[in-house]
């Protein structure tokens, strides 16, 4: 008896597998995932999988109407084969995160009339997991009250690093592994300011953009700790005392594990605006800012260096539940 993690494209769906595999060590694991994105980086060579398998298929969202009907070609021819590896394995739950990788296989549990376990990282729901949650087993969202698990799924290392942040002393600015425009020239603009209050930098600006960026603060005179992808993102937040950072859900809900109080700047291109309403979640419940890329005031952001942070870290450490991986894995193991 096996259990199936299926999902991905991008590192937003595949870190909510990663977290949740280590804690089904003592399980057989597949995982089933496409040839696109970036699921075979991550997971063709994890020897925590029995097996991994890399369907051809492509997303059918914001294709033209011939890219359209390829997709669903694909897709079918897909699921046919998914089909036939949850058969043969003798698949006991299937688990979804997401995007379009996970179709076939989430197809092929619900054809088979097997246990379909859908997580939803963001406050807008994604396409796929809107069309398939009437057939779930289990739909989980941390912004659900009516959820069966409220508490996201994180690794370990982001609790056991956490700490109460009180003053700026380092400012953390995270653009992901691919950078943002927006972010990086923000954090230039602000660079001579932060100099003069004596705080530290730190700057994800992406793999594309590092030798831009670093010369940038060479010729400001400025030193920065400047990195594109990195495998040891926690230990940079670890030292960071206030963030400014998109709001895609696993650098929102990693950044909130470790109590860091952080300035939102959604991607304004996002699947149905889901980095605007994750960030609007914690905005909400006053633990966090959020500012539109097309309404960045560096004024605005300046004042919020003088902002007393206690307040918000101490509440995002109590409110973030630190299980939620753990929560995932029995509920799997249950089904």
């Amino acid at each position: 008896m096996s259990i199936v993690m299926t999902g991905g494209g991008t590192g937003g769906h595949l870190t909510i597998i990663k977290a949740v595999k280590e804690e089904l060590l003592d399980e057989e694991l597949i995982y089933i995932g496409s040839t696109k994105g970036q699921d075979r980086t991550w997971f063709g060579e994890d020897k925590q999988f029995k097996e991994t398998y890399f369907l051809p298929t492509q997303g059918v969202v914001n294709q033209g109407f011939l890219g359209k009907i390829k997709s669903v070609f694909m897709l079918i021819k897909a699921t046919h084969k998914a089909r036939k590896i949850l058969k043969e394995a003798n698949v006991k739950v299937v688990f979804c995160v997401g995007g379009f990788s996970a179709a076939p296989t989430s197809f092929a549990a619900k054809l088979l009339g097997i246990p379909l376990v859908i997580h939803e990282q963001n406050a807008a729901i994604g396409s796929l997991n809107k069309l398939l949650r009437s057939y779930s087993t289990a739909f989980i969202s941390s912004y659900e009250e009516n959820s069966p698990i409220k508490a996201y799924p994180i690794k370990k290392e982001y609790f056991e690093k956490t700490r109460i942040r009180d003053e700026i002393k380092t400012i953390m600015f995270l653009g992901g592994s691919q950078g943002a425009q927006a972010i990086n020239k923000l954090a230039l603009e602000l660079a001579p300011i932060l100099k003069e209050k004596n705080i530290k930098i730190i700057h994800q600006a992406g793999e594309r953009n590092i030798d831009e960026v670093k010369k940038s603060y060479e010729k400001l005179g400025i030193e920065a700790e400047v990195f594109g992808f990195t495998t040891t993102i926690s230990d940079y937040m670890k030292k960071a005392d206030f963030a400014i950072a998109r709001s895609g859900a696993s650098t929102l809900w990693e950044l909130s594990a470790m109590a860091c109080p952080t300035l939102y700047i959604p991607y304004p291109y996002a699947a149905g605006d889901h980095q605007f309403y994750n960030a609007k979640f914690l905005v909400d419940q006053n633990v966090a800012w959020i500012m539109r890329e097309s309404e960045l005031d560096i004024k605005k952001v300046i004042t919020l260096l003088d902002e007393n942070l206690k307040e918000k870290s101490e509440k995002l450490q109590s409110m973030i539940e630190k299980d939620g991986a753990l929560q995932i894995a029995k509920l799997l193991k249950n089904l």
